[in-house]
């Protein structure tokens, strides 16, 4: 068993009348998913439930594989993206519908965890004082913000701030990140949906994460912030502390 800790929770915020956000918390430490799904009330929810539940199967019945944990992860998410692309084929009033998602793995004792990702869910590292997002968004955005066409600030109200240029659920998928996590004893993990990082600056999740050492109360923390802000989107957290803090010594 694992001896770290870790918390997930979904909400569908204030303003939507369904959830078309999914996760998984493997129970036994292994892999979570974070997934966001897009296109209307069922499109959505379908593509988000059908990736978490794609990689699922798939971790768990390759997971003991010789095969790297970066093959085991691309060949997962390239199966959700096409568990999709069939059931939009089945399904024609489906046929927009997409998500993003993120997977994060602690496959093998001597080496870092894993990361994969797809679209704008995003994975951040909490060290000391500082959250580092780890994940590049799949964004028009975050395109505009590397090339020097847009700050930071300005791309927080842009209308086009949630333009996705990859997600799951295209037969023209062209990009599954993919990276290992460098952790130390001490770090946070936090894995969420745009739901989250609309409504909270960095700021103020790095906050929540420093404050409270507990991962079910400070995903809770989290959630309820982003709602009494707005919580004009479905809000899916994760959260894990990888490595336990040291034990203090007289």
């Amino acid at each position: 068993m694992v001896d770290y800790q870790f918390s997930g929770l979904t909400d569908p915020g204030l303003l939507r009348s369904s959830n078309q956000d999914d996760y998984h918390v493997d129970p036994e430490g292994r892999f979570f998913i974070v997934a966001d799904g897009m296109g209307g009330h069922a499109g959505g929810q379908e593509a988000s439930r059908l990736a978490t539940a794609t990689i699922k199967t798939f971790l768990n019945q390759h997971w003991q594989t010789s095969k790297s944990t970066e093959y085991l992860l691309k060949q997962a998410l390239s199966e959700a993206n096409d568990a999709i692309l069939a059931d939009q084929r089945l399904h024609p009033e489906r046929a927009d519908m997409g998500t993003t998602v993120v997977v994060l793995t602690f496959r093998h004792l001597d080496e870092h965890p894993w990361c994969a990702h797809v679209g704008d869910s995003r994975l951040y590292r909490l060290r000391g004082h500082q959250l580092e997002q780890i994940t590049e968004d799949h964004t028009w955005i975050a395109r505009a913000i590397r090339e020097g066409e847009l700050t930071p600030a300005q791309s927080r109200s842009h209308p086009w701030r949630h333009v996705l240029s990859q997600c799951l659920g295209r037969e023209d998928l062209a990009q599954i990140d993919i990276q290992p996590i460098e952790v130390q004893v001490g770090d946070r993990l936090l894995m969420c949906s745009d739901g989250l990082t609309e409504e909270l600056s960095d700021h103020l999740i790095a906050s929540h994460l420093k404050s409270i050492r507990a991962c079910e109360a400070a995903a809770t923390a989290l959630v309820n912030s982003a709602k009494q802000r707005g919580g004009r989107d479905n809000i899916t957290v994760i959260i894990v502390n990888p490595m336990p803090p040291p034990t203090k010594t007289m």
